[in-house]
């Protein structure tokens, strides 16, 4: 039955992969390979040999043993626990679009576009490098990427020249949230699992990670895609008026997502909680603010006038909402947990644990460590990295802050980018920007590998001085 589902898993990512060639959009194989893998769990649960337990990282003992409702009220409870952890990401993230598209509502990007005084590609690549790796530490890489695409496609019109940026945006954005507690989901659980501390993860991961921005970017500034300018708004004939609020809701806006870290430390509340209440807050400014952003002088009759107040910019805002992409992310993080469900994943991350020393005994402990790490930030890229740090918190039992779970967490972190579907920030973009897996593949990937390279080989660097 395992085998059944890898295949069944292992086709449905090609099925996403050539999305385009099939001419089928990647929600359809997302959510089917969800419910196939879930329903063969439930179908065939009296012949699976293992059962991982995600609240506890580790293989339920004695799951052979247990009788027939034993295993299926074990399954259900897995199912609605994935469910869970699933809807805390949606919901987070339909918050963040939510706030995205309200701040774009009242044309707000156009304050941050009033910043970027040039047309110059190459200088317009470091200042959104930048940003990502500085807003990914702030607000997760996930959220940054949601609001740096979203001006970007304020700033850029052409889509050939969007996508390039796009691509960097997610290698900078998945780098800067690899050394801060609050930056990705990884980092994230290592920190609450108490594997590593904020100042620690700082000093070990700072240079590595801004060395895995800046190194893909400065090669990046030679290829022909970042040479000369882009068209500006006024070249393009873009008459959009601006509003009076734009800036004040930008700033709130942005504001409101940056004291979400701020309200989950205080209130030790998952991270959606806190989203929901920036939220509120942003669209009870939005529902104020739309009042006075038209007079009831621009409308012809009263039906308009009457339209136009019901048409809230909540309710505006939610009907663009991407929720192809929201669906996606629902099928294959729970596809993703079907796999990890049954130990598959766990016993791929305890393989490399095991099968690597034997590729190289001539290697001390501390190499092939460093060895495996790595291996499991390549699998990030193909798989899914919430899983194989998952698998890896009940592989090693190394104390806190011992170098080894800074590695992973930046390996984990930034291993995704090799793939534009091996991160939450790849998998976002993929969806606003219809990036093809191919076009990334080839276009992005080696400089992503080359940063992943080069932080790694840092952080080693860096551990034998500290």
């Amino acid at each position: 039955m395992e085998s059944i589902i890898i295949v069944v898993f292992v086709l449905g990512y090609l099925a996403i992969t050539l999305e385009h060639n099939l001419k089928l959009d990647k929600l359809i194989p997302a959510l089917a390979m969800m419910a196939i893998c879930w329903a063969i769990v439930a179908l065939g649960v009296d012949s699976f040999s293992n059962w991982f337990d995600s609240s506890k990282h580790g293989l339920v003992e004695g799951f052979t043993s247990l009788d027939h409702e034993a295993k299926m009220h074990l399954a259900e409870e897995t199912l609605l626990h994935h469910l869970g952890k699933t809807a805390e990401i949606l919901v987070f993230l339909l918050g963040a679009m939510t706030i995205v598209e309200i701040i774009d509502y009242f044309d707000g990007f156009s304050t941050i576009k009033g910043y970027v005084k040039t047309n110059s590609k190459k200088r317009i690549l470091w200042i959104f490098s930048i940003l990502a790796f500085i807003l990914s530490a702030i607000i997760d890489n996930l959220t940054a990427t949601i609001v740096l695409i979203s001006i970007l496609q304020k700033i850029v019109k052409k889509r050939e020249d969007r996508i390039w940026f796009a691509g960097i945006i997610i290698i900078a954005a998945n780098a800067g949230g690899a050394f801060s507690p609050i930056g990705d989901v990884t980092t994230t659980m290592l920190w609450i699992g108490g594997k590593v501390s904020t100042v620690k993860l700082f000093i070990y991961l700072f240079i590595p990670s801004l060395l895995c921005m800046v190194v893909p970017s400065f090669i990046a500034t030679f290829l022909p895609a970042f040479k000369g300018t882009i068209e500006t708004d006024e070249d393009l004939g873009d008459s959009k008026p601006k509003s009076k609020h734009s800036a004040a809701m930008l700033y709130l806006g942005l504001g409101a997502i940056v004291f979400v870290p701020i309200f989950k430390t205080l209130t030790h509340l998952p991270p959606y909680v806190g989203m929901m209440l920036s939220l509120a807050i942003v669209a009870t400014f939005a529902e104020v603010f739309s009042r006075t952003k038209i007079s009831l002088t621009d409308f012809k009759t009263q039906e308009e006038s009457a339209e136009f107040a019901h048409h809230s910019p909540v309710h505006h805002s939610l009907s663009k909402i991407e929720m192809p992409s929201i669906l996606f992310f629902l099928g294959i993080l729970m596809a993703v947990a079907a796999l990890e469900s049954l130990g598959i994943l766990f016993g791929f991350a305890d393989s490399l644990k095991q099968g690597v020393p034997l590729m190289g005994t001539e290697l001390d402990g501390t190499q092939v460590s460093d060895l495996v790490v790595m291996l499991l930030g390549v699998g990030s890229a193909v798989i899914d990295n919430v899983p194989l740090v998952a698998a890896s918190l009940g592989m090693f039992s190394e104390p806190i802050d011992n170098p080894l779970w800074h590695f992973i967490a930046f390996s984990a972190g930034t291993g995704g980018s090799m793939l534009i579907i091996g991160s939450a920030a790849g998998v976002v973009a993929m969806g606003m920007e219809k990036i093809d897996f191919f076009w990334y593949l080839k276009k992005i990937s080696w400089l992503a590998l080359i940063g992943f390279l080069v932080g790694s080989f840092s952080f080693m660097l860096l551990r034998m001085f500290i």
